[in-house]
């Protein structure tokens, strides 16, 4: 008999993101989130239409969140950069009031998605 485990997800949503997920995929189409670790808003992840932001060889698909009343899964990317500084790590979706980027899809919302995380393991 093989070995069996449970395997982590290595990015998983709050119920609060996944509703606005929801709203965003109303009036966007499908979605997909990449986070970059880059300047303009430190490593929040931005969250833009399917295809929008090009993905390339110096990104890493983290997972693909299935969103209940999505259709299809909503990617989750990162730069390979940041995602060597969190290999180790279970990344959690959220959304909290403030101000997030003008490039991400959910800033005219007044909140804007943060990011926590979990070492692996814990």
């Amino acid at each position: 008999m093989g070995d069996t485990y449970e395997e982590i997800p290595r990015v998983e949503l709050t119920a609060g993101a996944a509703a606005l997920l929801r709203r965003l995929r109303e009036a966007h189409g499908p979605l997909m989130f990449h986070q970059s670790g880059g300047c303009c808003d430190g490593s929040a992840p931005m969250c833009y239409p399917a295809g929008e932001f090009r993905t390339g060889a110096s990104d890493v698909l983290l997972g693909e969140l299935a969103v209940e009343g999505v259709g299809e899964p909503v990617e989750f990317w990162m730069s390979r950069t940041q995602y060597e500084a969190w290999a180790h790590t279970r990344l959690i979706v959220d959304v909290v009031a403030g101000r997030g980027s003008g490039f991400s899809l959910e800033a005219p919302e007044g909140v804007r998605f943060l990011i926590r995380s979990r070492v692996i393991g814990t």
